[in-house]
């Protein structure tokens, strides 16, 4: 397909259960901007949550909007004014555009900026239209140039690897301690990935299906427990370090029981709007430092630097399914029991 064609295929959510395979204009990038030719994107937990539920959260859809934020791809051209990798680069893309002027881009905490825009997501109106198309144009500065040895197919897991990578920073010094995550999906999985790049000693992993946790052996997790079995003699007397993955309110009770008394518990999975059951006598008594942790911002450059030295994370990429094929896509997605990443494949538009 050449750049100035017509139209192209793009998978855009128009309401709870209502995924559609669309044809969509080509885009032509404007000033600072890059044109990227779409080769995979990751289907996310949010964006199964848009397409099951109409929303994540509270961000509610308002009007229909292009999925996906973890894309890669190549270059195609910029627009004026922008520069980066030479066209036919292999790259991947950087979904967060901060505003740099509110307190928290000040403040050099970029991802919480609030008002930043983010690659398929209903957090502000208009959307933010996203990645799942078989072009998109970005900021010419969110476009990054896959280290040598990377390919496109591990690569694809750089945007969750980055949302990891920043929990376990704010865990803080994890390096020889014992780390429980709860959660074995694919953000849990790589959370341990991270860990132990980090230089955890050892991370338990706990989850409901026997099948993620084979997920999080891959990633090297040294112990899996089954969460709904408190006799399992896996559960740790008590951890360094929890971090919460599931989002679910159960394994933040796991967390708050399990972390030492002066230990740091992050909370990483988005839990379901409203008010949730939480522990906080234990935060008290055991004086637990409790952390939020979202999205990510320069550990965008450290994600792919460690997938391109690690081969293992091939193992967590269980499918990759034409981009024709979405809804089924989405629906292994959302069976943890068949699957990990699940990867959509732009190749085949037209």
């Amino acid at each position: 397909m050449t750049i100035r064609e017509a139209a192209m295929l793009g998978c855009v959510i128009h309401g709870q259960d209502d995924l559609r395979v669309a044809e969509l204009p080509v885009p032509v990038p404007g000033p600072g901007q890059a044109l990227v030719a779409v080769r995979y994107g990751g289907v996310c937990g949010s964006d199964l949550h848009y397409w099951r539920h109409g929303g994540v959260g509270d961000f509610r859809l308002r009007e229909p909007m292009v999925l996906g934020h973890e894309v890669v791809g190549s270059v195609l051209e910029y627009g004026a004014g922008a520069s980066g990798p030479a066209p036919g680069t292999a790259v991947a893309v950087h979904p967060a555009t901060p505003c740099g002027v509110c307190p928290e881009c000040g403040d050099k905490r970029r991802n919480v900026c609030r008002d930043t825009a983010y690659l398929g997501s209903a957090a502000r109106f208009p959307h933010v239209q996203g990645g799942f198309a078989a072009q998109v144009v970005v900021p010419a500065e969110q476009v990054r140039a896959l280290p040598d040895g990377l390919e496109l197919r591990r690569a694809a897991l750089a945007e969750p690897l980055s949302v990891a990578v920043h929990a376990v920073r704010r865990a803080g010094e994890v390096a020889g301690r014992h780390v429980l995550v709860t959660g074995a999906g694919p953000i849990g999985c790589l959370v341990v990935a991270a860990a132990k790049a980090a230089g955890a000693a050892h991370v338990t992993v706990t989850d409901l299906l026997p099948e993620a946790l084979e997920y999080a052996r891959i990633a090297g997790a040294g112990t899996v427990v089954r969460a709904d079995d408190p006799d399992d003699a896996g559960w740790p007397d008590e951890v360094d370090v929890a971090i919460e993955a599931s989002g679910v309110a159960a394994g933040l009770d796991a967390c708050l029981r399990r972390v030492r008394r002066g230990g740091v518990v992050v909370q990483l999975g988005m839990l379901p709007p409203g008010q949730s059951p939480f522990a906080g006598n234990l935060v008290v008594s055991r004086e637990i430092e409790l952390r939020g942790a979202f999205r990510f911002d320069t550990e965008f450059d450290e994600a792919l630097a460690l997938l391109a030295v690690e081969p293992a994370f091939d193992g967590l990429v269980s499918a990759v399914v034409p981009v024709r094929d979405a809804e089924s896509a989405f629906a292994l997605a959302a069976d943890r029991s068949r699957s990990c990443k699940v990867l959509l494949d732009f190749t085949a538009a037209p």
